[in-house]
């Protein structure tokens, strides 16, 4: 059985649909905070509990066999994780070193982590390989880089093997639409893009248009929830050969701009974005794309959806929201 915190999340229902389908038992630990109830498969075991409850999370491990963990359970708004960093040190760093804690007692020593390229802060290079300095410049950031080093401690010293899978823009609904993206608030980029398409409230605002790429306008590596949840399962498998541990970047390795992403998703709808010109945010790279190279080699991995499978897959969502 495989273990998924915040599996009633975003990419971790994703992934719970991909376990379920490829014909694995799942169970789901969730406090449903920020997740929905509705996103919790059906077929998959379901604990509400808090990742900062050690003793409920040593009773509940105690009841299933457990062979790995898949760690989404976290808070990951950026500006939040500034306005509130105690919430973020608490949530995510207490948090996951409780959950860490409990595996390492009850036996389980085999954990895929949910990280973030944003531990890179500011990249020198881009692509941004894994070899690129850590220089996280937020708090939520820094908890996701904090969890990395607490999970290589771990291993070294109790031999729990981890993948960390460090990605970047996270889009896209399952195709079948009986899943999808909802946040309160809405921070990604897609969803805001359609919400000034079909709420005449809703004014999309592009944060700076003259950063030095070809239209001004900050460019980022989109990748599908879908490729994200498979490339969690090929983690697993890793791990289940007895492989080393390791960091991994999940991207497609393309990069797309805001006014790319304006322009397919008119193309996808056949509508118009209402959109303000806003200063630049303090602290935006103009440039964020994977070097996807390791998780090739390593995981066997690859993406396959198009951007235009992404935002199809998102206005499918937005039309037919279930939660």
């Amino acid at each position: 059985m495989i273990l998924v915190t915040g599996g009633a999340g975003y990419i971790g229902s994703h992934t719970v649909k991909k376990l379920i389908e490829s014909g694995q038992k799942v169970l789901i630990v969730d406090n449903l905070s920020r997740g929905f109830k509705e996103a919790v498969h059906p077929d998959a075991e379901f604990e509400k509990a808090d990742i900062l409850d050690f003793e409920n999370l040593v009773e509940i491990f105690s009841k299933y066999e457990i062979e790995a963990v898949i760690h989404f359970a976290a808070f990951a708004y950026v500006g939040e994780s500034v306005e509130h960093p105690a919430l973020y040190y608490n949530n995510n760093v207490a948090g996951s070193f409780s959950l860490i804690k409990a595996l390492n007692e009850c036996g389980i020593r085999k954990i895929v982590f949910s990280s973030t390229c944003s531990v890179y802060g500011n990249p020198i290079q881009v692509p941004i390989s894994e070899s690129e300095p850590l220089k996280p410049i937020n708090p939520y950031a820094r908890t996701k880089l904090m969890i990395e080093n607490i999970l290589s401690d771990f291993d070294n010293a109790y031999g729990m093997k981890h993948v960390a899978l460090r990605y970047f823009n996270a889009a896209g609904c399952s195709p079948d639409g009986s899943i999808g993206e909802s946040h309160n608030p809405e921070t990604h980029l897609i969803p805001l893009v359609m919400n000034s398409m079909t709420n005449d409230d809703n004014r999309l605002k592009i944060f700076g248009t003259d950063y030095d790429t070809d239209d001004g306008t900050c460019i980022r590596d989109y990748i599908h929830v879908n490729d994200l949840a498979e490339a969690h399962i090929k983690a697993l498998g890793h791990l289940n050969t007895g492989k080393v541990s390791a960091v991994i970047n999940l991207g497609t390795g393309e990069g797309n701009s805001v006014f790319d992403i304006i322009r397919v998703t008119e193309e996808v709808t056949g509508k118009k974005s209402k959109y303000d010109i806003a200063p630049r945010r303090v602290g935006d790279p103009a440039r964020l794309v994977a070097d996807n190279k390791k998780a090739k080699e390593i995981l066997g991995w690859k993406p396959l959806y198009s951007l235009k499978d992404i935002i199809e897959t998102a206005w499918n969502w937005q039309l037919n929201k279930k939660y």
